[in-house]
């Protein structure tokens, strides 16, 4: 089936531009017209002239997030599933989402179920959404859950967008320091190479040693680069290995700077998500299946599962979160009264509400720490490398 471009405006003169799959250029039009819009342009796209070899664009929670918005705003206002779709196919602006979306729609069209068609798009689409909208085909309330969804994808990108905020600095600081050692090792040095050689002096131990650095990265700067790129492209492929996840999650849980920021994420994405899976009428044993898979951390999900198994057996989930070392105290105190009120949805909620505003001030404690850590390691660097440098030339001005 030929694939055509298209721009078209309504009578408020917003412009509307897409591709859309048609047996010929009036079904275009028609699609155009049946959407109060007129065409301003509709031609084929030719097989050929356009080259992809990757698509790097990923769906982020951000994304989702509006999509899940877009669509309950559609649901709320009486449009059908077919027609809402049929517009994010053409609205939504990430193209492996839009993509998605249009794919989606051909399935529900062939009979498919929303869920089923969803999980047919391999992993666009979060599994925690799937089961919810699964839920809500169930139970007949299928806005109501886009509205908790996107509600909830709103906040995890928030949370995301303040881990990723409080970073950039102290990535950048690296990075700055990184470049800066290389420049007075590759540039600057050399030229003290030969001042230091023809002095005849006895070289300071600190100066042969960057010497010999320098040497060697001028010398095999291409092979170190190289060699630094295969390594990294191993550690990258374990690390996304399940046991290179595994011990990727010890590490987050280990590190002193890290364990408390990691702590926070891990509570705050738990509630949230199980808050919002039982008050859309999931159980509990089938809820902290779904939530174990979108906490983010390998050892918190094992032992969400152990704690899925106890509560299978008929342990209370305050009693099974109490023996983990990773979930606070408080939580399982704050469970226990859910269970007790029979409230335990609305309190999970507010505990979500909680730790969110916990986690932001361990964001901010952690790049308060790591930024003065960064600048000492920086100041040391730096400092050896001067002082590597002054001690000769020291040398030879006490030999004149």
């Amino acid at each position: 089936m030929p694939n055509y471009r298209y721009k078209a405006m309504n009578q408020k003169g917003e412009r509307l531009q897409g591709t859309y799959k048609a047996e010929s250029e009036d079904e275009v039009i028609n699609m155009i017209s049946a959407n109060n819009y007129y065409p301003l342009l509709v031609e084929e796209i030719q097989e050929g002239t356009k080259i992809q070899l990757f698509s790097f664009e990923k769906v982020k929670t951000k994304d989702i997030a509006v999509f899940c918005r877009q669509f309950y705003t559609m649901l709320n206002a009486g449009v059908t599933i077919n027609r809402s779709l049929h517009i994010l196919s053409m609205q939504l602006t990430n193209k492996k989402l839009k993509e998605s979306v249009g794919n989606i729609e051909e399935e529900v069209k062939k009979g498919q179920t929303l869920s089923e068609a969803m999980k047919m798009q391999g992993n666009i689409f979060p599994n925690l959404l799937v089961s919810m909208i699964e839920t809500g085909e169930v139970s007949g309330n299928l806005d109501s859950v886009f509205l908790r969804m996107s509600t909830h994808y709103e906040k995890e990108n928030k949370i995301n967008n303040k881990v990723k905020s409080a970073m950039i600095y102290p990535a950048v600081l690296s990075v700055v320091a990184v470049v800066v050692v290389v420049v007075l090792l590759t540039f600057i040095m050399p030229t003290f190479i030969d001042l230091f050689t023809q002095s005849g002096a006895e070289l300071p131990t600190p100066t042969k040693i960057l010497l010999a650095i320098s040497g060697g990265l001028r010398s095999y700067g291409l092979i170190i680069i190289f060699i630094v790129t295969i390594i990294g492209f191993l550690i990258r492929s374990y690390f996304r290995s399940e046991a290179g996840q595994l011990t990727s999650s010890k590490i987050k849980l280990s590190l002193p700077i890290l364990k408390t920021l990691n702590q926070k994420i891990i509570v705050s994405r738990f509630t949230r998500t199980l808050s919002t899976l039982l008050s859309s009428g999931v159980t509990l044993v089938q809820a902290l299946e779904v939530v174990s898979s979108v906490v983010g951390n390998k050892v918190a999900e094992e032992i969400l599962n152990k704690v899925r198994e106890s509560v299978i057996k008929g342990e209370g989930l305050a009693n099974s979160i109490s023996e983990s070392n990773i979930f606070p105290p408080m939580l399982s105190s704050m469970i226990m009264i859910g269970e007790e009120s029979g409230s335990l949805d609305d309190i999970l909620n507010k505990t979500a509400d909680f730790y969110d505003e916990e986690l932001e001030t361990a964001v901010q404690r952690a790049t308060a720490m790591l930024e003065p850590l960064l600048i000492v390691v920086m100041g040391v660097v730096i400092g050896f490398i001067i002082i590597s440098i002054m001690l000769p030339m020291f040398n030879m001005y006490n030999n004149i």
